[in-house]
């Protein structure tokens, strides 16, 4: 049974840093990519980055390159987000996912972690 688990997520100031992790199991982690996604109240789920399973390709929407960095350890079965110079527009619940390349992410799902920016 597959299941991804996010962590890290809290309220924090405007400009402040996070760090999201995603512990998965029952899967080969390391043949998968992996990715994030968030949704704010009221609105869509939205992609923010994704990993290749290589490591080599990342992807990110534009309103958070710059600021957020995906990365993996497989070792650890882990993908993680660091988030930083945070504004009120990242708040959301984060969602980890995985699939097998970067344009099908979406095989599995985390539950969720949520981000508060406060200004």
């Amino acid at each position: 049974q597959v299941q991804l688990v996010e962590s890290g997520g809290g309220l924090v100031q405007v400009g402040d840093s996070l760090r999201l992790s995603c512990a998965a199991s029952g899967l080969r982690f390391s043949s998968y990519a992996v990715g994030w996604f968030r949704q704010a109240r009221g609105k869509e789920r939205e992609f923010v980055a994704a990993l290749s399973w290589t490591g080599g390709t990342t992807s990110y929407t534009d309103s958070v390159k710059g600021r957020f960095t995906i990365s993996r350890d497989n070792a650890k079965s882990t993908v993680f987000l660091q988030m930083n110079s945070l504004k009120p527009e990242d708040t959301a619940i984060y969602y980890c996912a995985v699939g097998g390349t970067i344009a099908t992410i979406g095989d599995h799902w985390g539950q969720g972690t949520r981000v508060t920016v406060s200004s």
